[in-house]
């Protein structure tokens, strides 16, 4: 719904008086959303894409088919070409292309694919890498990266029933190598949402909610570090995991918080980006990095997550302080048709998004959705970064601000809170506090404003309002929101 904003400009010299009702702009406005008709009586659940070197996009769904989209990029999205190139597959939630490959990670192996004689459709399957266990727990659920620099596909791998690890490698991180050999690489996965990289190669995945998570995360998957749930530890007894990683870390102690028990383990890499419980989402999912060079508007190099139950899409800038990532999360785009699963943006500057309500509840009430999200062009008022000081925070905005308001220290609010770090289900926020912002100091250019805050709070979300911030042509925020997990101070 959009809300009405009185406009008043007054111009002077020689200009007129004008006044006038304008609507305020919505996220529409900025993206627009367009969905894809499915062939009929297919259920396209779609869980990854992949755009392929003849220009053809692939989805893979989590009933075991591949489609691939002849033109995806078409304006009438109605007139998308489909068609099947392999089904008969055990929910592959990730595809990846290399040398005339198309790689699907299953819940059971790593399996690539070709077709060799023209026809659109696969017709050599291979074993790229089954070392892992499986059983018939509903919760196996396996996702793959894109190839990163040095040709490795990194895998997550949930844990059985998302709570236990009685087989193979469940709770764990693997490289799998170009030759397809799997290297341990991260232990204390529980439950995988998406993969990614960062715009710098480095790869992150979603976990979400329950024993040892107080709520979904972002994290970093650093070679030989440990990322929270210790259910996984058994396998640090493998001679393939002593190898790679060394002897397993210190167990962690339930009822602890985050950076305490980071300060006592030095393999434990705590997450980067926490999404606060209900306010950001309940199911964090796919991730992707905007790497187009501006074609998806104004954030360049910063990660897109989707959200399934809320089925949404959001945005989250990052940086490192003392050699760890840690960084904000804000409201982007909602109103996906579906639980928002897969999210790929391409080159074009398209971002594709799938989605899927089945076994999980979202607010998107269509079984399933395959949508493209394209920017209109115009920029939208936000808050584009915001970073860690040692005395607050210092906002980067998409616009120039109006100094009036964005100097007002009553234009901002915050709170912060963490969660339990423990080995129950989930965690309310706790440890809540009210620092004070005692500052706004606007740069000259009007695009920075730093907050002086007494009062931070190192572990904890510092949970940012923003209701008062104008911009010079008098736009309210598109999005008030952020939430910055501030795990290291900045010195």
């Amino acid at each position: 719904m959009k809300y009405m904003l009185l406009l008043l400009t007054v111009l002077t010299a020689g200009s007129s008086l004008v006044l006038a009702d304008e609507p305020v702009p919505t996220e529409s406005d900025y993206y627009k959303l367009s969905t894809f008709e499915t062939p009929e009586g297919a259920v396209v659940e779609a869980s990854g894409f992949q755009m392929l070197p003849n220009g053809k996009l692939a989805i893979c769904t989590r009933r075991g088919e591949i489609w691939l989209i002849e033109n995806p990029f078409v304006k009438d999205i109605k007139q998308a070409k489909w068609t099947r190139f392999a089904h008969g597959l055990h929910e592959p939630l990730s595809l990846a292309y290399r040398d005339g490959w198309l790689y699907a990670v299953q819940r059971c192996e790593v399996t690539r694919m070709k077709d060799t004689d023209g026809d659109e459709k696969a017709d050599v399957f291979e074993t790229f890498n089954n070392d892992w266990g499986i059983t018939g727990d509903y919760h196996e659920y396996a996702f793959g990266s894109k190839f990163d620099e040095n040709g490795d596909m990194w895998v997550t791998l949930c844990l059985t029933g998302s709570f236990t690890s009685k087989t193979k490698y469940r709770g764990w991180c693997l490289r799998i190598t170009p030759e397809g050999k799997a290297i341990p690489t991260c232990s204390g996965i529980r439950s995988p949402g998406g993969m990614g990289m960062n715009a710098a190669g480095d790869v992150f995945y979603t976990d979400n909610q329950g024993p040892w998570n107080g709520t979904c995360a972002l994290k970093h998957l650093k070679p030989g570090s440990f990322v929270g749930n210790p259910t996984g530890f058994p396998w640090y007894d493998e001679p393939a995991v002593q190898q790679a990683m060394g002897k397993r870390p210190q167990e962690p102690q339930s009822g602890s918080r985050f950076v305490i028990e980071a300060d006592k383990i030095p393999e434990y890499e705590p997450p980067a980006v926490l999404f606060p419980y209900n306010k950001m989402g309940k199911s964090a999912s796919g991730i992707d990095c905007d790497t187009t060079g501006g074609k998806f508007g104004p954030f360049e190099n910063q990660l897109f997550v989707g959200d399934q139950t809320h089925s949404t899409v959001m945005r989250v800038y990052m940086e490192k302080v003392d050699g760890h990532y840690q960084g904000v999360c804000f409201p982007f785009r909602e109103g996906f048709g579906s639980g928002t699963l897969g999210v790929q943006l391409t080159e074009q500057g398209s971002m594709f998004v799938g989605s899927t309500n089945r076994g999980w509840g979202s607010r998107g009430t269509a079984p399933f959705a395959v949508e493209r999200l394209d920017w209109t062009g115009k920029t939208p008022f936000e808050i584009l970064e915001m970073k860690a000081e040692p005395d607050g925070f210092r906002l980067v905005f998409t616009e120039p601000v109006n100094p009036e308001t964005a100097a007002a220290v009553d234009s901002y609010q915050m709170t912060t809170y963490t969660y339990i770090y423990q080995s129950a289900y989930g965690s309310p926020e706790v440890d809540h506090t009210e620092p004070t912002i005692t500052a706004a100091e606007v740069s000259k250019d009007g695009r920075e404003v730093l907050l002086k805050i007494d009062g931070l709070q190192r572990g904890h979300v510092h949970e940012l309002h923003v209701p008062g911030v104008r911009s010079k042509n008098d736009l309210p925020l598109l999005h008030q929101e952020a939430y910055y997990t501030l795990n290291y101070l900045k010195k």
